[in-house]
């Protein structure tokens, strides 16, 4: 019964290993892509907080300009993470968006903090991009990897 445990065990971890990589990719693709066309459409739940955001750091600049060309950099985001010759372009990216996304944490935190060490749900929805960086980390680690390349 353990040899057919352990054989089970090694099945399920090479299919993950096969799987590692692009799900990861389609992961952060559906949603950069996702995410990205709600706010071109003004659909995003997100954009209160964003207007928020802007007005507290860039009071020149127009809201509908910004979110659209944000939503925008989302979607291309999204596209450059399908492709694995452009991800170092595409981690780049991504760690330009999540800095942004992080801001509302300290320039807006009367939308992102209930009391101290507790977020608002707005709060939690930005917390919990650690995820991506996790992941983007996961793949900025194989670049060099010939396999990685491949995927």
């Amino acid at each position: 019964m353990n040899q057919k445990i352990t054989k089970i065990d090694i099945f399920i971890i090479n299919k993950c290993k096969k799987l590692l990589f692009p799900f990861s990719r389609f992961a952060i693709f559906i949603v950069y892509f996702w995410f990205g066309i709600l706010k071109v459409f003004s659909l995003s739940p997100a954009n209160p907080l964003v207007a928020v955001l802007l007005e507290n750091t860039l009071r020149g600049v127009s809201f509908d300009t910004f979110i659209v060309a944000f939503g925008v950099f989302e979607m291309i985001i999204a596209i450059v993470f399908i492709m694995p010759k452009l991800a170092r372009l595409a981690i780049f990216l991504l760690f330009l968006h999540l800095i942004t996304t992080f801001m509302p944490l300290v320039f807006v935190p009367m939308a992102t903090w209930q009391s101290f060490m507790v977020p608002t749900i707005e709060g939690q929805y930005i917390i919990k991009n650690l995820l991506i960086i996790a992941v983007a980390i996961l793949i900025s680690s194989n670049l060099n990897s010939f396999k990685e390349n491949k995927c």
